[in-house]
């Protein structure tokens, strides 16, 4: 049995590469010697927190070097970092924050007013760490981060161990309900994710293996992570290459940027770039593509993805202007990491929503048998092997996700396919999102990659509203490509109708001027689904009148 522990292996990277970069952003270079010592700093001020072992350490920031440094200085002395949205307001910081039992907060400065709002509600948080983003002086009640981490701090006593079985606690988004903290053992997670990275270490070698490799070898890869580092696509890649002895680039600002993203990738030299699908493609493929662009992109050699569809249109255009690298899309969930993956290079781009399985991985229908490949069935995903330990502090939905099979145990977080005559699945989105309309199953996720298709789309949201005739009809939001006049909706439906099942198709086609994707690419359904609703009813109103 493996016995992987993330502090212990990059404790011994920064041995053997001190000098070596492990963070960029912008002007500021953070060396694997520094990285390892404001770690270490930061971690003296979690123990002086009074803290113990598996305590809970809450990282509310944007993306900078002190998220990853705080995810290190956690690990190293047996904390558990926990991702915090960005984006929430106080009654959900407050949920969470109790929900996730946290005793200590890392935040920017910009989150200051927010915090003050509910601090005084928070009693199990006993250290507040304050980085300065230039929004206004530290708060008295809370420490610099700065200090701490440039304190020079030499040892660290406490008195437990750290072990494999150490955790990561990912928070979901909560589009299904309230956010629930996914548990992965450390052991576990090195386990999952090192069998997909660009340097794969064996189980036999163990840590010591490792180092020795990454010392005979040098430095890994460069990964930018163009999306937040508080979602698992972002913070996972960036613990890979860690692992692997390469180096983080960050982006600067806060909002996405395809042309600062794409001369970060030129000035870096940046190997492998993390994407969610269309909503950061679309832009970058425009940028790269205008007449006055100099961006090259030479340097790099994957652009990977997760998290949201990605068409072929556009991977293609990627791949036509730089022809060198090949475009990951994968196909994950907190729960459930390497469900699928689909690699498209030059003169080979793959459908999109088509993936081959990863390993494990079985498609069920409803009796618990495995769907026939090429016979339309619709089927569950069900990944096997390592998985997470369940939800934190919720065995019901814990019970009800991960579930025994055959014996063995699996992770079924809800996504649903058809497999092909080749072994390839159809994704066809999570059951929770499934439309039924007149007794039959319409997926969103389906429907909306062929209203993308239209010349006039660049992006689309599907779900179903309340119909006294059919239960629920499907209702279209569209966003249309700058500059394009509205579409005759007729022509939309019938676009629709020309490569799938009538019944898939929009009843009704609303233009909206954006679909508003969260910033890790992740469509708000139930906002959609509340709009669209109210929309509908307006029509109704119009009609009788």
């Amino acid at each position: 049995m493996s016995e992987w522990n993330y502090a212990e292996i990059w404790e011994g990277i920064a041995q053997v590469q001190p000098d070596e970069p492990a963070i960029i952003q912008g002007d500021r270079t953070i060396s694997w010697g520094q990285f390892d010592a404001r770690a270490r700093s930061v971690a003296a001020w979690l123990l002086s927190q009074n803290v113990t072992h598996q305590d809970k350490v809450a990282l509310y920031l944007y993306n900078a070097p002190e998220y990853l440094e705080s995810v290190f200085a956690s690990f190293r002395i047996g904390l558990i970092p926990v991702n915090t949205n960005y984006r929430y307001e106080t009654e959900e910081l407050r949920y969470l924050w109790e929900n996730a039992d946290a005793v200590a907060v890392v935040f920017h400065g910009s989150f200051s007013e927010k915090i003050e709002a509910i601090k005084d509600q928070l009693p199990n948080i006993r250290g507040w760490l304050w980085v300065d983003d230039g929004s206004g002086p530290c708060p008295t009640w809370a420490d610099d981060y700065n200090l701490v981490a440039s304190a020079n701090v030499q040892n660290l006593d406490y008195a437990w161990t750290r072990s494999p079985d150490d955790l990561l606690l990912l928070y979901t988004g909560g589009t299904t309900g309230m956010p629930k903290g996914v548990m992965w053992r450390q052991d576990d997670l090195f386990a999952k994710i090192n069998g997909g990275g660009f340097r794969r270490f064996s189980e036999a070698g163990g840590i010591t293996g490792l180092i020795e490799t990454i010392e005979k070898e040098g430095p890994g890869l460069a990964l930018l992570p163009a999306c937040p580092l508080m979602h698992g696509t972002g913070l996972f890649t960036c613990i890979e290459t860690f692992s692997e002895g390469g180096r983080i680039v960050l982006m600067e600002g806060r909002q996405y940027d395809p042309h600062h993203l794409a001369a970060t990738i030129d000035r870096n030299h940046v190997n492998v770039v993390v994407i969610v699908g269309d909503p950061f493609a679309r832009p970058l493929l425009d940028a790269v593509l205008e007449p006055s662009s100099t961006y090259t992109l030479k340097s790099v050699i994957a652009i990977m993805s997760s998290g949201a569809m990605w068409s072929e249109e556009v991977k293609a255009g990627l791949l036509e202007f730089h022809d060198g690298m090949a475009l990951l899309d994968l196909f994950s969930s907190s729960e459930a990491l390497g469900m699928g993956s689909s690699i498209s290079q030059a003169g080979s781009a793959r459908h999109t929503g088509e993936f081959n399985l990863g390993e494990g991985v079985r498609v069920l229908n409803d009796d618990g048998t495995d769907v026939v490949a090429g016979s339309e069935e619709v089927g569950v995903l069900a990944l096997g092997g390592r998985n997470p330990l369940g939800y934190y502090k919720d065995p019901e939905k814990t019970a009800a996700t991960f579930r025994i099979i055959d014996g063995n145990r699996y992770s079924v977080p809800g996504d649903f396919a058809k497999v092909r005559s080749d072994g390839t699945i159809q994704l066809l989105g999570r059951g929770s999102q499934c439309i039924n309309t007149a007794g039959e199953k319409v997926y969103p996720e389906e429907v909306e990659e062929v209203l993308k298709r239209h010349d006039d789309v660049v992006d689309a949201c599907v779900v179903g509203v309340p119909d006294p005739k059919t239960g629920e009809r499907v209702v279209a939001m569209i966003e249309l490509e700058p500059g394009r006049n509205d579409p005759n909706s007729n022509e939309i439906i019938a676009h629709v109708k020309a490569n799938l099942s009538s019944y898939k198709a929009p009843k009704n086609v609303r233009v909206v001027a954006t679909i508003g994707r969260s910033p890790s690419g992740k469509m708000d359904y139930g906002r959609h689904k509340r709009e669209a609703a109210a929309w509908i009813d307006e029509l109704r109103r119009a009609d009788k009148a």
